[in-house]
């Protein structure tokens, strides 16, 4: 998979192309699937990698996305995909009582870009929601997203955070998850809901991510912040292949996963790689700190193994992609930030 990405078309079928893992999953799993939340950044994708990873299964099942589906071109696509959209506000309660009965739920509903300055809807979104989710389908099982942000920051030689460590949130953004995760543990504590929280860590494909940030910066001349010198990221098709995956690890305590890929990067290192390939000077600003936002993600790898592709191909993807013009989605990450503000 060493070769480049040459448009966005090519792109959307790669980030649903589904992995051996994946479909032997969605293979072995029984009902249908319902993604909560699915109008963002991975929802679409993680939507039509269930259906093709089902398809070649064999599998006859609904995956079923729901948003408030602001664009109805993508309610378009995602039919034409065979995935069933269903337009909700998920803070209807109403709404959400109204959705189908399904045995598999994804979660990725939540806030974190525009959060400073918009706290009340940060924490509705990120902690109530949750409890309205639970109750309509607390006989369900769960995967539940939520992020390395939990954590706060480590020494970069550590290897990250692992699943055992005490959260130490930083911002309100980052308590607000923690907020999310504890719903999801009370209701699989008190009523048995099977649930496993993905603690993700920086997905990426080319038109967002920590690396398309990094590489627009060095083709845009300016200078790339070392505020945050250390990062993990993994390509956006292998967390959401490894997402589905999870669905069978849901239990009741619920059981935390970090994801993300296996690379400790040095974000100096990734911006030179970067305007090699690109054939431009690259400049810095701040300096590199000894901490920074770091997962281990191990447990994860043992039970689905390594993603398929590396943080190295990532580099060159973006690298290309940004050098050739390529969609943004002008979404930027703000990774940088260290005192959690989005």
């Amino acid at each position: 998979m060493g070769e480049g990405i040459g448009s966005v078309r090519e792109l959307e079928s790669r980030l649903s192309e589904p992995t051996a893992g994946a479909v032997q999953a969605l293979g072995s799993l029984r009902g249908d699937i319902i993604v909560l939340g699915a109008g963002g950044k991975m929802g679409p994708s993680l939507a039509r990698l269930a259906r093709r990873a089902s398809d070649a299964a064999g599998v006859k099942r609904r995956v079923i996305a729901v948003s408030r589906y602001s664009n109805q071109d993508l309610v378009a696509e995602l039919r034409d995909n065979g995935v069933e959209p269903i337009p909700c506000d998920l803070l209807d309660e109403r709404a959400v009582a109204g959705l189908p009965d399904v045995p598999n739920v994804v979660y990725m509903a939540g806030m974190k870009f525009g959060t400073t300055g918009n706290e009340p809807m940060t924490w509705a979104l990120n902690a109530f929601l949750p409890g309205v989710v639970c109750r309509r389908y607390r006989t369900s099982r769960f995967v539940a997203f939520s992020s390395g942000n939990v954590y706060g920051l480590v020494p970069a030689a550590s290897g990250g955070s692992r699943e055992t460590d005490e959260p130490c949130p930083a911002g309100e953004y980052a308590w607000s998850v923690l907020g999310r995760e504890r719903i999801f543990q009370h209701f699989s504590a008190s009523v048995g809901t099977p649930v496993v929280l993905i603690r993700l860590n920086y997905a990426c494909e080319m038109r967002y991510g920590v690396l398309v940030d990094i590489a627009q910066r060095v083709w845009d001349g300016r200078p790339v912040s070392l505020a945050m010198g250390w990062l993990n990221t993994i390509w956006q098709a292998d967390a959401n292949a490894m997402a589905l995956q999870a669905i069978s690890q849901a239990a009741a305590p619920a059981r935390i996963l970090n994801l993300t890929g296996p690379e400790t990067l040095r974000v100096r290192e990734v911006a030179e790689k970067l305007g090699r390939i690109m054939g431009r000077p690259v400049r810095f600003e701040g300096q590199e700190g000894d901490s920074a936002l770091l997962s281990d993600s191990r447990a994860a790898q043992g039970l689905f193994g390594l993603p398929s592709v590396t943080a190295d191909t990532l580099v060159e993807w973006v690298a290309e992609w940004v050098r050739r013009g390529g969609a943004s989605l002008g979404k930027p990450t703000h990774f940088e930030s260290r005192d959690g503000r989005f």
